[in-house]
């Protein structure tokens, strides 16, 4: 079992391509880093397009960091093409960036990293408590209309490190506005690590992961967002802290009792690196500021590895609400994990009601640009 030790050192280095948290100082091409740093994108000295701008840590760009980027970019339809390189910062993008979007220069998400490594009970700097978390994001869209390619985002904080901090949910990214689209995109962190969000309690936010690679322990997929994640690999963590399953969860969704479509999980893959059965597929969220909520999770045509418990797949998380009241649902899943053993433990739909959870059901008049 890997230390939190070496964990940290493969993070930092990415000596490990396929490892997980390996965060790739240098881009993991084996023909080594382009000649140009944005690619076929363009530069700063030949725009694609005069609403353009280009990221680059070492100077080539406009701007060496992303928030100041964001902050450049103000109105509506900025892009932004960014370098490979380790972007250690916090970022924070307000609503009014509508229909931006954010481009890895390179074909590999693994070159294009954003981290930060705040957690939920990490004091903030300014002595007015901790961050929470939503605080602790390293990345926060707020903005409708948002586009993600081939970018890695990341919270590299660790509970080992941090032994007397009882806040570790450590967010990656928080998306909260609607239209948000993420191709090909990694997201890096232990618990919470993908806060799949909406602006408010009565606002529908459309979320799309196409493509994309999430892992994590505790709840790392989360929130109350419409979000359709489709031929996406999710992995779970091992957890050097615990002995006994379970270890974490993978889904914990918090939908909001009038919205009809949480998550959907499609043509994906769950796999694990930690021992066999000792990860729940999901838990429901119920929020102590959305006490109504009635979380929806629907994971169908998806393989299910043998880190998921198969008899028990779902828990709860409070005992106010168990899942068995929840909109949790699978269809025609394979893989070890979902061995029906318990047919009372594993709610099925018929392929009547399959036939209404869809992308486009889900996304309605939405169609993401892949």
């Amino acid at each position: 079992m890997p230390s939190h030790l070496s964990r940290r050192n493969v993070l930092l280095a990415g000596a490990a391509a396929g490892s997980a948290l390996a965060l790739s100082a240098a881009p993991a091409h084996a023909h080594g880093r382009p000649r140009r740093p944005f690619g076929r994108y363009g530069s700063p000295s030949a725009r694609l397009t005069s609403t353009t701008l280009y990221v680059h840590p070492r100077g080539a760009g406009d701007f060496t960091g992303l928030q100041a980027a964001v902050d450049a970019a103000t109105g509506t339809g900025r892009t932004l093409v960014i370098a490979p390189g380790v972007y250690r910062e916090t970022v924070s993008v307000p609503a009014d960036r509508t229909s931006m979007t954010w481009i890895g220069a390179s074909e590999d998400p693994r070159d294009v990293v954003v981290v930060f490594d705040n957690a939920a009970g990490t004091p903030k700097p300014d002595g007015s408590g901790t961050y929470g978390t939503s605080g602790s994001a390293t990345t926060t869209l707020r903005p409708d209309g948002f586009t993600a390619r081939r970018i890695t985002f990341a919270n590299d904080w660790l509970r080992a490190d941090h032994p007397g901090v009882s806040g570790t949910q450590a967010v990656a990214v928080k998306v909260m506005g609607d239209r948000s689209a993420f191709f090909d995109c990694r997201f890096l962190g232990h618990q919470d690590t993908l806060y799949a969000d909406s602006a408010s309690l009565d606002t529908v936010a459309r979320q799309y992961f196409a493509r994309c690679y999430a892992e994590g322990d505790v709840d790392f997929v989360f929130g109350r967002a419409t979000a359709v994640f489709e031929d996406c690999d999710f992995r779970t963590l091992i957890r050097p802290d615990l002995t006994s399953a379970p270890f974490g969860f993978v889904f914990a969704p918090s939908t909001a009792v009038a919205n009809p479509r949480g998550f959907l999980v499609t043509r994906s893959r769950i796999s694990s690196e930690a021992p066999d059965g000792y990860y729940k597929l999901a838990r429901p969220w119920v929020p102590s500021s959305d006490p109504t909520a009635r979380p929806m999770l629907t994971v169908r045509d998806t393989h299910l590895g043998a880190g998921i418990d198969a008899v028990a797949p779902y828990t709860n998380m409070a005992s106010g609400h168990p899942w068995q009241d929840q909109r949790f649902a699978e269809y025609r899943n394979t893989g070890p994990g979902a061995v029906i053993t318990v047919p009372a433990n594993r709610p099925q739909l018929t392929p009547a009601q399959a036939a209404a959870h869809t992308r486009q059901a889900w996304l309605g008049d939405w169609r993401p640009q892949a």
